[in-house]
């Protein structure tokens, strides 16, 4: 059987969307002299009518047909405003007249166009409860910022190297100013999800993703209220620096995927031997009972995310400037300066290293694993200083575990 010719195939794209987001509307629509203006039948024949239209190539006759089904919309609006103030059906009379004339040169793009089209007007009962219900007004505030930084600011950043030994490039750091709030954003609403049916190992977890030394002291902190936490939150405090090495993980993978190749194995080997090790503590956790709320906090913190990469650039400046005086040395030392305030900076900063051909990927791993070596000595202090040495007695040695693990999957 011969395949359909590219216009057969437009007019059934066509008819499928009309099918599918009138069947959606037809049941919004109601019944009797009230009911709207537009159904099933109305979107079908006016997305074919896009679609013949622009099978015509002419471009006067697509102009009229849409402009027609504008105005059409437009008086329904006016005569059925009263009763239904929404401009939703109207909307989406004049998006499925625009998909009809797509379909006859983008059929893939339409028909992709149209099913969010009609899941959308579907989901309107949940979409409306979120907004309404669920989603607080810091939520939204800290979703217009992210959707700002991500849609307005990124695109015009140039995307280069500058600066002191052409260390810096400002369009890698803004992405990671944009991933750190991404990635914070998904923890928090992690731990909102989970609530008090989860407990505090899964909510240490997703907390990791904002901040893993924030997530031990937390810990600690609840373990030192209630002596009967200490097997959750000694898994939670592990597991948060699962957190942090598959976020590393991801950073490196957006910056500079030739590090995370060369140091994957250490990655999962630390990885693993956490997980192995909270999870000893994770089944003591399932038979502790309780009904505290894991609190989640922002969804983001714009501030501490400039904070980090602005604590980027320096240490990017400074592996730079320590890599051309002292070579390999001065390398180790930033990284291990670095590492104590925080693992990520220090790595996603050798990693731009790398990925400016300033050094081997091979050369990367180490400086990488003597930052996450500090950074676990400043985790084991913030343990003690946080939970006292019942609640350091378990979680340190768990975090020589993990960096251990680490070395020798290098060394293997």
């Amino acid at each position: 059987m011969q395949e359909l010719g590219p216009s057969l195939t437009g007019l059934f794209v066509a008819l499928g969307i009309g099918l599918l987001i009138g069947a959606e509307r037809e049941r919004r629509k109601g019944e009797g002299p009230k009911r709207g203006s537009a159904g099933i039948r109305t979107f079908v024949i006016v997305t074919l009518l896009g679609a013949v239209a622009a099978r015509t190539d002419n471009q006067a006759l697509v102009a009229v047909t849409v402009a027609g089904v504008c105005l059409l919309a437009a008086v329904s609006y006016a005569f059925s405003h009263r009763d239904d103030p929404g401009l939703t059906t109207e909307f989406a009379l004049v998006l499925a007249a625009l998909l009809g004339v797509m379909t006859a040169h983008e059929p893939g793009v339409a028909a992709a166009v149209g099913v969010i089209a009609a899941i959308i007007l579907a989901a309107r009962a949940p979409l409306h409860h979120f907004v309404r219900s669920v989603l607080s007004e810091q939520e939204l505030r800290s979703a217009l910022i992210f959707a700002a930084a991500t849609l307005v600011v990124l695109p015009v950043i140039p995307d280069g190297f500058y600066g002191p030994f052409g260390a810096l490039n400002p369009h890698t750091l803004w992405l990671i100013v944009i991933l750190m709030m991404a990635i914070s954003a998904a923890g928090y609403i992690a731990v909102r999800t989970l609530g008090t049916g989860a407990g505090l190992p899964l909510a240490g977890f997703a907390s990791g993703f904002v901040s893993s030394a924030a997530t031990i002291a937390a810990m600690g902190s609840r373990a030192t209220q209630s002596p009967a936490l200490l097997a959750p939150a000694v898994a939670g405090a592990v597991l948060s620096t699962v957190a942090t090495i598959a976020q590393l993980g991801i950073l490196l993978a957006a910056t500079s995927p030739q590090t995370l190749s060369a140091i994957s194995i250490p990655l999962v080997s630390a990885g693993g031997a956490a997980i192995v090790y909270a999870g000893v503590f994770a089944l003591g956790a399932l038979q502790t009972k309780t009904n505290e709320e894991p609190n989640p906090g922002e969804a983001f913190d714009l501030t501490t995310a400039v904070k980090l990469a602005l604590t980027l650039a320096a240490i990017l400046v400074l592996c730079a400037a320590l890599k051309a005086w002292y070579g390999s040395t001065g390398l180790f030392i930033a990284s291990a300066i670095g590492g104590f305030a925080d693992t990520h900076a220090p790595a996603v900063s050798v990693g731009q290293l790398v990925s400016g051909d300033k050094l081997a990927a091979g050369n990367a791993v180490t400086p990488i694993l003597i930052a996450m070596t500090t950074n676990t000595i400043s985790k084991a202090v913030i343990a003690h200083s946080s939970g006292g040495r019942p609640f350091a007695m378990r979680v340190i040695p768990g975090l020589v575990l993990v960096i251990a693990a680490a070395w020798l999957g290098e060394l293997l």
